[in-house]
């Protein structure tokens, strides 16, 4: 909707929304890291979600697994992983997830603020928006 997009501010964000710059990124600077080959992108939504709409790309591995198939990320030397899910909560448990392994190339892992609803709104109009409740998950018209 426009009027959602007009109260948004530089980084793709809600204006006035808290971020955390430690453990977030803004979706538009996710969307440009991305393009320009400086994130490796995972996806920690149901398999539900990730078929009905996903960001071209992006590695999917849901948050239930993170821990046990962390070995599967594998960022490039210079790449930082960044998480997303629907609203960025889930993403934001599976970068502290990451973080927690040791791993040094998953020390500054980071979720993407607003999830793949703030992408589709601020960074990737392309990337279809959805609703997800009890018994519903379906693209929002």
């Amino acid at each position: 909707m426009a009027d959602q997009r007009d109260n948004l501010d530089a980084g793709g964000l809600p204006v006035g929304a808290p971020f955390h710059a430690e453990f977030e990124i803004t979706p538009r600077d996710a969307k440009a890291a991305l393009d320009a080959g400086r994130v490796l992108l995972v996806d920690v939504r149901t398999q539900p979600e990730w078929d009905l709409v996903h960001v071209p790309g992006s590695l999917h591995i849901p948050l239930d697994q993170i821990a046990d198939r962390h070995d599967e990320i594998e960022p490039r030397p210079g790449q930082r992983v960044v998480l997303l899910c629907h609203h960025g909560r889930r993403s934001l448990d599976a970068a502290n997830v990451l973080r927690a392994t040791g791993r040094p190339d998953l020390a500054d892992s980071k979720s993407v603020a607003g999830g793949i609803e703030l992408w589709s709104l601020s960074a990737d109009a392309a990337v279809p928006r959805y609703e997800r409740g009890p018994g519903v998950l379906r693209l929002r018209g």
